[in-house]
């Protein structure tokens, strides 16, 4: 059974970091592009960053110099090291396997100011 399972959301204040992680079952994960996305309400869901099975990463613009996507293909995971975060970085963060179109449940992140 597929199941994509985000962790490592919390409260953090401004400036702080934070580290996600996506942990998938199944073995399409070292076949697969998977991306970070974030939704805030009223907002559409956004593309945050994604890294394919070689590892090229693509980050969104709001994020670049300051978030860092990383895999590791051996254990099925997927990281997101959040930096230098900022109040609009609160929202819920998804992972998401491109190619089989799998998400996962979300993980809450807020950024106090």
């Amino acid at each position: 059974q597929v199941q994509l399972v985000e962790s490592g959301g919390g409260l953090v204040q401004a400036g702080g970091s934070l580290r996600l992680s996506c942990a998938a079952s199944g073995n399409f994960f070292s076949r697969d592009t998977m991306s970070w996305y974030r939704q805030t309400p009223g907002k559409q869901r956004e593309l945050v960053a994604s890294i394919t099975s070689g590892g090229v990463t693509n980050y969104g613009d709001s994020v670049k110099g300051r978030f860092t996507i990383a895999r590791d293909n051996a254990k099925n995971t997927m990281y997101l090291q959040m930096n230098s975060l900022k109040p609009e970085d609160t929202g819920k963060y998804y992972c998401f396997a491109v190619r089989h179109a799998y998400w996962g449940q979300g993980t809450q992140v807020t950024v106090s100011s």
